[in-house]
């Protein structure tokens, strides 16, 4: 699906979409619960449904319903299973410990760039610790074996779904186990959300430590909070000049993107950004630095890892657009020189085809934005929502 948008700011009330981090998270608590839990989460997306239907595969049932799931926690283990993780990075790094410490022979099915995505360091120490992984085909990964208790060591510098990963595997051991992070934790605060999340079912890891056997008891109903990293579109969109009001974001969530407030604040100078904790809003913060007064984005290396090599698809659509903008090794330099319009190819990346919608609303000309049905990804009513804030554009099916 193609769209063309015509230049315009927005206007009205929009409410955040649910923290899809948090889904994740709080969908595996509740899968090993010692009751069932209700979650309220009224919007969904591809990502989440993925982890939803992996911990089906493991013996779960989740339902779906209009306030969001209904979670009966696993009874029985599987031998076997299969895992279809999508496009869903958070899924296969979350559910490859998982079914590591349960023991499970599971096969997981990758689609989109998910296969090219790295897993290193975190498949040579699951090995080491007892599991074997294979890659019987290019888009299937196998795991058979069970983790053993004990220490865990891994490069925080990678990605910081794979101690999350390793942190539910932890919990789910018989024996005590801890996990030690090496070198600089990347997007420390996404850990942190881990932590409160098994908090909230009951279960310790203080110190990256999680004793043996631990229940997880279920709070009965958690309502997931909403999401900062989609929130950040229509948050930029304001910082543009439209007339919006974004509700459903708490100032105290641990969601590492609520930092957006404060970048789009430093971008009203020219500001040196630092993405290390919050890579996922460096498209949308460097289509706003490009209609203001520039920035450099540092420490964006792991952008290159991302549904996209985010780096070259963020200057691409700059520049497409009638932009500037430079790579030099991790570091993106945007300067301030406003958008005419333009065709951006948002490939298979969510987050570049929802940056070239807000920057069509200040562009001087029509906006195309090729591949413009990735948003589903995680927000699938964002063309919805676009819509009914005054956006006018035309769809193209192909």
């Amino acid at each position: 699906m193609d769209i063309t948008i015509q230049p315009g700011l927005l206007s009205g009330e929009i409410q955040a979409i649910p923290s899809k981090s948090q889904a994740h998270r709080l969908l595996i608590c509740a899968a090993f619960a010692d009751k069932p839990t209700t979650l309220t989460c009224p919007d969904t997306n591809r990502d989440i449904e993925a982890t939803a239907d992996c911990l089906n595969a493991l013996g779960a049932t989740i339902n779906r319903t209009n306030e969001g799931y209904v979670v009966e926690p696993i009874h029985e283990i599987p031998q076997v299973a299969e895992l279809n993780c999508c496009e869903s990075g958070s899924t296969l790094r979350f559910m490859l410990p998982i079914v590591g410490a349960l023991g499970v022979d599971a096969t997981f099915l990758m689609a989109g760039r998910l296969p090219k995505r790295p897993l290193s360091p975190l498949w040579e120490e699951m090995e080491r610790m007892g599991c074997t992984l294979s890659r019987p085909t290019e888009t299937t990964l196998r795991c058979h074996g069970k983790l053993n208790s004990g220490e865990y060591t891994i490069s925080g510098g990678v990605s910081s779904q794979f101690i999350t990963g390793l942190l539910f595997a932890a919990s789910l051991l018989d024996g005590n186990s801890r996990v030690n992070i090496t070198g600089k934790l990347e997007s420390a605060p996404y850990v942190t959300m881990t932590q409160n999340a098994m908090a909230l079912f009951g279960v310790d890891t203080v110190d990256f430590r999680a004793k043996g056997g631990q229940t997880y008891h279920t709070p009965g109903r958690v309502n997931v909070e909403g999401d900062w990293s989609n929130g950040a579109f229509w948050l930029a969109a304001q910082a543009l000049g439209s007339d919006l009001k974004i509700t459903n974001l708490s100032p105290d969530s641990a969601q590492g993107d609520r930092a957006v407030v404060e970048h789009l604040a430093a971008l009203e100078g020219c500001a040196v950004i630092d993405a290390t904790h919050t890579p996922d809003l460096v498209p949308i913060l460097a289509i706003t630095a490009g209609a203001k007064n520039g920035a450099t984005f540092v420490n964006c290396a792991r952008l290159r890892l991302k549904e996209t090599d985010r780096l070259e698809t963020t200057a691409a659509m700059i520049r497409n657009l009638g932009g500037s903008a430079q790579i030099n090794g991790d570091i993106l330099t945007v300067h301030g020189t406003g958008y005419r319009g333009g065709t951006v190819d948002a490939l298979n990346d969510h987050r570049i085809a929802m940056s070239a919608a807000i920057a069509a609303t200040i562009c001087s000309e029509p906006v195309t934005i090729l591949n413009a049905h990735e948003v589903k990804k995680s927000y699938p009513g964002f063309w919805e929502d676009y819509k009914k804030l005054g956006g006018n554009y035309e769809l193209y099916l192909r």
